[in-house]
């Protein structure tokens, strides 16, 4: 038996790189010998990617992207009449905030120890492209339930594009597919969610693994290991294969995030509205219009930017590039460090102190996002400046100017922080 398949790997690596892939990008692959804890959030990122699309492909099976049944379809046939259709869809619509949480978390790693730096800033911005595709992915299928959140979420997004000048109202009218949102926004929504994205973000996450393998890995200590080679074999001397001591190592990790994933799904799988809005269980209205209107928990950092900065000449248009600043911006994070260490443990007070400042302000921002904005109250007209203004939008605007700050100052306060003597191998 053995001989047959020896044979027959033989046959398909003739003819296909099945050994030689393997080898480059797992056995041979020489990754840093220290990594921790934040490194678990990559394979972690990739497991939830492919839990997502195998989850969507069977809610595909039984949706109908048409404004008369998409609600029942999912309320009725998905959640009652398909067995364990209730579990393929909590396993989705948990999925979907799981996957920004392993990414926020991802992301916050490169910030700890400078993984968007030098020779990683292709990988950086590949990575950056990855989470603009999935806040797109995340937006188009916000709409398919067809609830009372996902219409009027959709209405409210999709409005924004019209305040660009010029191109915003045809850009806006195309999205919709008609003058308001309704079955023709439904099914392009549909197309954007199930093939066209899903085929961009494949893609990126390839460009994103295979620019990381070409360069190698970053590690908690910011070295390089590529530095240090056995004169004999060339092989890494604090490098070892990723398989099998991480492949071993990455099990655990997804083991715990298993049993937290499925605690979840079958004990709070609207996570007391965050994730599953109780709006969003009830059949979309055209003609009623919900109290509040707030995106999920993901998007509501950015949301808040967008209502912190006041319109001008009637126009929404100001809050938009600002919102969209913040998510770009991260694009620029290779060029505005200019610290000469990369990792944290080396770094000074400095980067510290604004990074923790930047991780606030989000926190707040996300928190003031899920809130209308006048649910604290007025401050006094004659003491503060901002007289008339609440305080949820004092306080949006206060933090998303740290937000801001964190980026536009980050050439000044990396270059004079004072920063500790970097090993010249890992430390372990």
């Amino acid at each position: 038996m053995i001989k047959y398949l020896t044979c027959a790997l033989k046959w398909v690596d003739d003819r296909f790189p099945l050994t030689a892939t393997w080898k480059a990008h797992l056995s041979e692959y020489y990754a840093p010998k220290n990594f921790n804890f934040w490194y678990y959030f990559g394979s972690l990122a990739l497991l939830v990617l492919v839990m997502q699309i195998v989850t969507g492909i069977f809610l595909t099976m039984h949706y109908k992207p048409d404004a008369d049944l998409a609600f029942y379809s999912v309320e009725t046939t998905i959640m009652r009449d398909v067995w364990g259709g209730w579990f393929i869809r909590y396993l989705h619509s948990t999925g979907a905030s799981m996957f920004f949480i392993v990414v926020y978390l991802h992301m916050f790693r490169g910030l700890l120890y400078g993984s968007h730096r030098n020779p990683r800033e292709l990988i950086w911005l590949f990575g950056v492209g990855i989470f603009l595709c999935l806040m797109g992915e995340a937006f188009f299928g916000y709409l398919l339930p067809w609830g009372q959140m996902s219409y009027w979420g959709a209405q409210v997004i999709v409005n924004l594009f019209g305040a660009i000048p010029f191109i915003g109202p045809d850009v806006a009218e195309w999205l919709r597919g008609d003058y308001l949102v309704s079955d023709a926004t439904l099914n392009r929504f549909f197309a954007f969610h199930v093939i066209a994205l899903p085929l961009v973000l494949l893609g990126l996450v390839a460009a994103h693994v295979l620019a990381l393998h070409e360069v190698g890995s970053n590690n908690p200590d910011g070295v390089e290991i590529k530095k240090y080679k056995d004169p004999n074999t060339g092989i890494p001397l604090d490098g070892i294969p990723f398989h099998p001591y991480y492949t071993v190592k990455d099990i655990v990790g997804v083991v715990v995030f298993l049993m937290v994933f499925a605690a979840v799904v079958f004990f709070a799988p609207e996570m007391g509205g965050y994730f599953l809005e109780a709006n969003n269980f009830v059949p979309a209205n055209p003609m009623q219009t919900p109290a509040h209107i707030a995106p999920v928990w993901y998007f509501t950092p950015y949301y808040s930017i967008l209502r912190a900065v006041p319109p001008m000449f009637n126009s929404q248009f100001p809050g938009v590039v600002a919102m969209g600043a913040s998510v770009l911006i991260f694009a620029a994070l290779p060029w505005l460090d200019r610290s000469p260490v990369k990792s944290i443990r080396y770094r000074g007070a400095q980067y510290k102190g604004w990074l923790t400042a930047f991780v606030i302000s989000i926190l707040v921002l996300g928190y003031l996002g899920t809130v209308p904005s006048n649910v604290w109250g007025q401050f006094d007209k004659d003491i503060f400046i901002l007289g008339g203004a609440d305080r949820a939008t004092v306080l949006a605007r206060v933090m998303m100017v740290v937000y801001f700050l964190f980026f536009i100052l980050m050439p000044w306060y990396t270059k004079i922080d004072k920063t500790k003597p970097v090993p010249e191998r890992v430390t372990g």
